[in-house]
């Protein structure tokens, strides 16, 4: 049974800037290729984009990193922590595919090479990020995509998803569901878009390997086991909120 107040007793607090300074010089280097990669129809667009995903991730390191360490979120907001989480983290999260659209309309049909084969390409990349994106909601739950087992033990003591996509994809949200950006991108046909896109998938994976993956090892050590069921009932009526139960007091 993990416990994340023993989890953070035994944990050096230096933890907290774990793998951050690689965060800002990839950051930076990611920045500037993005932009490399514009071309100079309504760049204005593009760079909101790109400074929406940076803000967001760099939130989402500072309250993971300090709610992990400090129970920052918890001590603050109680048992409502998770939600208030949720109603900062889910609109920047719901910035980004609008963002590309956004971009890819000021920026339509920029890219070289046939519209329509874009377009079909597109397509073929969005519908494997919508079932990826299904089995995040149904079976991963978004409480365990905000982050929940940096909050309360009920989430730090669940196993791992083996179900829809993640049966076949380990990190179904960043390996599958992000390829879904680059499909908006194709099929507005826009090269700013798709700079943005990769830009997008890009960044997420040094979040993984700077932020997550560290405070992974923290919490679980070993690898916990697959499970079938989904984490929250709660969830999937839409509600973001912890579920404490009455023998864990």
């Amino acid at each position: 049974m993990r416990s994340l107040e023993e989890i953070r007793a035994r944990t050096p607090k230096r933890e907290i800037f774990h793998g951050q300074a690689q965060h800002a010089m990839l950051v930076i280097l990611l920045i500037s290729g993005a932009v490399g990669l514009l071309n100079d129809n309504t760049r204005i667009w593009a760079y909101l984009a790109i400074a929406i995903a940076v803000v967001h991730q760099i939130m989402v390191a500072v309250v993971f990193r300090l709610q992990l360490h400090r129970n920052t979120m918890v001590n603050i907001f109680g048992d409502r922590a998770l939600k208030v989480w949720g109603t900062i983290f889910l609109p920047f999260m719901a910035a980004r595919p609008l963002s590309i659209i956004l971009v890819g309309l000021f920026d339509y049909g920029s890219l070289s090479g046939s519209g329509s084969f874009n377009f079909i390409l597109g397509i073929i990349l969005i519908l494997p990020a919508a079932w990826a994106m299904h089995s995040v909601l149904k079976y991963f739950t978004i409480n365990r995509a905000l982050g929940g087992d940096h909050f309360f033990d009920e989430y730090a003591n669940l196993p791992m998803v083996n179900k829809g996509a993640f049966k076949y994809f380990p990190n179904a949200m960043y390996s599958i569901v992000f390829t879904g950006f680059w499909g908006i991108a194709l099929l507005f046909d826009s090269q700013n878009a798709l700079a943005v896109a990769l830009f997008y998938h890009a960044y997420i994976w040094v979040h993984m390997y700077c932020t997550e993956e560290p405070d992974m090892r923290i919490i679980y050590g070993n690898t916990p086991e697959p499970f079938d069921e989904p984490a929250s009932a709660n969830v999937l009526s839409g509600e973001i909120m912890p579920e404490l139960k009455d023998d864990q007091t």
